[in-house]
């Protein structure tokens, strides 16, 4: 078998066999097919596509090519939640406390953030001392215990879909719905959950776009999850602005505080109790939707759900105290508001813009050896459909360095656009996903 005989087959709109696909995948991870033949791939599948019995030996070859954690240490059905993500997407920070609180064990693994703001674990890692770097057997332990552990991917859990990861950004290949949902779900499958909800993220802070691109991704990771052996379900869900108001890892983690402990409504809590009842009812824990949203419902209104979340933080390392008294997390040194030069409403916030000014602060990598900040972002004081008088303030920029800060307050200016008349807001839940 040869690799060029495989490039010109699906670069002539041919369909690749099981075989096939093992054979690329397995010499790709190991060296003997080079970068320049799978770029060549990469290119044929965009451009001609595959089925789903193709796309599905993708994602199992990519799964294969490392470690598949076993999770039947763990008992009672696991669950887990990917996202492909957005400016200002603290969900996980507030979904799996409220879902384990409503007896779902939640085995998370999660990555961190190279972009707009930090990833799931760097806005972990901004509560002193949590630590993301638990053994299998105190991940399998901390969460039958607890009913839930979040934390950091192995480096040899699915090492070809690395590979194919970084080539894929500098061959202008990254688009191809294939190439992502073999990417997405080589990673979730081999982390082993029973129930896999994924939120797809469309709109100007998202790589989908157009709703067409994004239900189209999320009906082919739901069939691929379900031929997988997976329960599945995917939420369509607007990213037009940031998710919520904080932008920044320590802010993040403040709102989700907020919203745990019944303070903040809002698009958050909403994508939270959706994703969620999603979750509960595939795992067979609601009957249905309204069931389910009322246990979530019932986990923050209790107080269970922010116990939960400090019952995780103590069991890895980290101080519950800074969920009871946010003033213990990362503090930055300087704080600026953004004022409205303008009275009217507002029509539009660049989310994908707003994510750089975060990362321009130190709330994100432009590469991965940068360092985070965890104290430094942005926190909006207006969002889509907001009144605004001239004077208002819009944003307030949390800096740890006084000249980033002013440079930050003129970038989020050019951030907000404007209208004299009402604006109506977009549906924040687009669609779900469950075939």
């Amino acid at each position: 078998m040869r690799m060029t005989d495989l490039i010109a087959k699906k670069r002539d709109g041919g369909v690749l066999d099981t075989e096939e696909i093992r054979f690329m995948i397995r010499g790709y991870t190991d060296g003997s097919i080079p970068d320049y033949q799978m770029s060549a791939m990469c290119m044929a599948i965009l451009l001609r596509g595959m089925d789903d019995r193709e796309v599905l030996d993708l994602t199992m070859s990519m799964m294969h090519s490392g470690e598949v954690l076993d999770l039947s240490p763990i008992e009672g059905v696991k669950a887990d939640k990917h996202s492909t993500g957005g400016v200002g997407d603290k969900t996980s920070l507030v979904l799996c406390p409220m879902v384990s609180a409503c007896g779902l064990k939640v085995a998370k693994m999660s990555g961190r953030g190279l972009g707009h703001t930090g990833g799931t674990i760097d806005k972990l890692e901004s509560i002193p001392g949590f630590s993301t770097s638990l053994t299998e057997e105190q991940f399998f332990d901390n969460v039958n215990r607890h009913g839930i552990a979040i934390i950091g991917q192995t480096a040899d859990l699915a090492p070809a879909d690395k590979k194919l990861y970084a080539l894929r950004d500098v061959t202008g290949t990254v688009p191809s719905i294939p190439l992502i949902v073999s990417s997405v779900m080589s990673k979730k499958l081999a982390s082993g959950a029973d129930v896999i909800v994924l939120d797809v993220k469309c709109g100007d802070g998202a790589f989908m776009k157009s709703p067409e691109d994004a239900e189209e991704l999320a009906r082919s990771l739901t069939r691929i999850g379900r031929l997988a052996g997976r329960k599945c379900a995917a939420i369509i869900t607007d990213m037009d602005q940031p998710l919520g108001f904080a932008v920044g890892n320590a802010l993040e983690v403040e709102e989700a505080i907020r919203v745990l402990s019944g303070q903040e409504e809002g698009d958050l809590l909403e994508l939270c109790l959706v994703l969620g009842s999603c979750m509960l009812t595939e795992a067979g824990f609601a009957a249905s939707d309204g069931e389910a949203r009322e246990m979530l419902l019932d986990a923050v209104r209790s107080g269970r759900a922010l116990d939960k979340l400090a019952e995780m933080v103590e069991a890895q390392g980290g101080d519950p105290e800074a969920l009871r008294h946010p003033g213990r997390l990362p503090q930055a040194a300087y704080r600026y508001e953004v004022p409205s030069r303008v009275t009217g409403t507002v029509s539009r916030i660049h989310a994908e813009a707003v994510g750089l000014v975060s990362m321009k602060l130190g709330g994100g990598r432009a590469t991965k050896t940068d360092t985070i900040d965890p104290a430094v972002g942005v926190v909006l004081q207006r969002k889509l459909g907001d009144p605004v008088q001239a004077g208002d303030s819009l944003a307030t920029v949390y800096a740890s360095d006084p000249d980033r800060g002013a440079e930050a307050v003129a970038l989020l200016h050019d951030c907000f656009e404007f209208s004299d008349g009402p604006v109506a807001r977009p549906p924040f839940i687009r669609k779900i996903v469950r075939d």
